[in-house]
């Protein structure tokens, strides 16, 4: 078996088509969902770009790796999917982004040097690269948002596209006369991105994940990993017109979440994102774009997908749909991702397995409780490998993949899933005066209750997801629900005790180990020989050795 293992840049759960999306139209995607299991509840550890892929490729929540935003670096040591699936006698490459910074501090310490092979894959977040480009190659005055290598400008230099940044200059812009129309100004989402269609960023790594697998020698795991349809919200032609302001669902959205709302939800609503996309100008112009940028990437599968059928690689090859996280697109007053409504936090996550243990849940919809950082585990036990429990914080998602899962609930699994958020950084933590360590944000959630608590000293938010599935009324400070918030807490509190850093030894390890001490001669609160079993204390029972005559004493 061979794992394709694809993620896309802020897409939203629900814009495509086999999610009941009412205008977007995404076939082939649908195609692998008609193949596999689609999740309908499935979510992020955190809902931000660095921290939910640093979860997603350790499989542990971001406070057990502690790169819990976006620049805070992965640790040396940490064990990655490309460690464990390795060790299982899979490679595992990446091509795309990864959104990882390094410990730059934790290599020199250790004298790893980039140049090696482990260094490198500490350096790559434990991957072998094929490409790497995470596809946001800003610039300002103070220089380049990333100063690494990007193959991508490269590959437009090669095709004749001028200037040091064609990136900015053509695969994000638009043109106005004879400006520039940047991207970055969602007003030009509407305008054509100054490009051949065929060059621009998703064809591209499309045909690199081509590139690859015509060259793999398996068993593989291939992550493909798309920018898009992340910001800059500009797309080429034909894509750029073939959704209208007709198509923009109304906002979900409602005038009371204003009235006196949580303080952190409120400073994220006022800030300028979230003034942003509460104009309806705003979300005209970016929504048919984002869904612009959503059909290029469905028609990259079809080309895709297309090219398994033909290589006969489809029959053994495993493939997983997923994101990092979503976007507010004006939803709850909010732009962006960051916070935990559905359109942040929650994901797309299908899976499509060749074998025929999967036939029986082949077109159905899940709706167990699953968590992102539940892939390594599955793509471990894919490849054969022997369980990490003691790393690995998620659970194989095989059960639910190779029987009905609605006849039954596998045993043990969870009732509740977590994610985490740490703003910090932002200038919301600043206004608020909470300090570095208080600005954290924790979401509880179960099939009916959805419970954020927020350090700092705040109140908890709540929503009650049954009368409430559009999460409008906060309940966070309703005496009523006060025995639903006492057993979020409990919740909240047993996942804090949970055992996550003694990642090098197993229980397994420790089982094996119990006694082996007396058995080594360390021989605690023995009284006399006779308290214990002879055979443990041969060593230490006999007459006194002797001086050998033929030595000097």
């Amino acid at each position: 078996m061979n794992i394709l293992f694809i993620m896309f840049d802020q897409l939203r759960f629900d814009y495509l088509s086999c999610a009941g999306h009412p205008h977007l139209h995404t076939p082939h995607i649908d195609a692998i969902a008609a193949k596999g299991v689609r999740f309908s509840r499935a979510y992020v550890q955190s809902p931000v770009c660095g921290a939910s892929r640093m979860s997603c490729y350790t499989g542990r929540y971001a406070s057990s790796h502690g790169a819990q935003q976006n620049g805070y670096p992965l640790r040396v040591g940490e064990v990655t999917m490309g460690d464990h699936l390795r060790g299982a006698g899979m490679g595992c490459w990446l091509i795309g982004k990864t959104h990882m910074v390094v410990d730059a501090a934790g290599m020199e310490r250790l004298g790893l040097a980039r140049d090696s092979v482990i260094g490198a894959r500490q350096a790559e977040c434990g991957f072998d690269v094929w490409q790497r480009d995470d596809g946001l190659w800003a610039e300002g005055p103070d220089g380049f948002y990333d100063a690494k290598r990007s193959p991508y400008n490269e590959y437009l230099k090669s095709k004749g596209y001028p200037g040091e940044n064609p990136w900015n200059d053509f695969a994000n812009s638009g043109v106005e006369g004879e400006d520039i129309a940047s991207g970055w100004f969602m007003a030009n989402a509407g305008k054509a991105a100054n490009i051949a269609e065929e060059d621009s960023e998703t064809p591209w790594l499309t045909s690199e994940a081509i590139r690859f697998i015509e060259q793999a020698k398996g068993p593989w795991c291939a992550h493909v990993s798309y920018i898009k349809p992340h910001w800059p919200y500009i797309v080429p032609a034909p894509y750029n017109d073939m959704y209208g302001p007709n198509h923009v669902p109304a906002a979900t959205r409602h005038p009371d979440e204003r009235v006196n709302p949580h303080p952190v939800y409120g400073e994220f609503m006022n800030n300028p994102i979230g003034r942003a996309f509460s104009r309806d100008e705003v979300r005209q112009s970016v929504i048919p774009a984002y869904m612009g940028l959503i059909k290029q990437i469905d028609d990259q599968m079809g080309r895709l997908f297309g090219f398994l059928e033909k290589t006969g690689r489809m029959q053994d090859t495993m493939i997983v749909i997923t994101s990092d996280h979503g976007d507010y697109l004006g939803d709850h007053w909010l732009g962006e991702k960051d916070l935990f409504h559905d359109p942040s936090v929650k994901v797309p996550l299908i899976i499509f397995d060749p074998r025929p243990q999967a036939d029986a849940t082949r077109g159905t919809v899940c709706d167990a409780l699953v968590e992102t950082i539940d892939l390594v585990p599955t793509f471990l036990d894919c490849a054969g490998g022997a369980p990490a429990g003691h790393i690995l914080e998620g659970h194989s998602l095989m059960p639910l993949l190779h029987r009905e899962w609605a006849a039954e609930q596998p045993a043990g699994w969870r009732d509740y899933a977590i994610s985490e958020y740490d703003y910090a950084p932002s200038p919301m933590s600043v206004r608020l005066g909470v300090a570095p360590r208080d600005a954290r944000l924790f979401m509880v959630v179960d099939k009916r209750w959805k419970f954020i608590h927020a350090e700092g000293g705040f109140r908890p938010m709540l929503f009650d997801m049954q009368s409430d599935p559009q999460e409008f009324v906060d309940l966070g400070d309703d005496p009523a629900q006060s025995d639903i918030i006492d057993l979020m807490y409990q919740r909240l509190g047993k996942w804090g005790r949970r055992m996550s850093q003694r990642v090098t030894r197993s229980d397994d390890d420790i089982d094996a180990s119990r006694g082996s001490a007396q058995r080594k001669g360390i021989l605690l609160g023995v009284y006399e020989g006779s308290d214990v079993d002879e055979e443990l204390t041969v060593r230490y029972r006999g007459s006194v050795p002797q001086p050998d005559p033929a030595h000097d004493t």
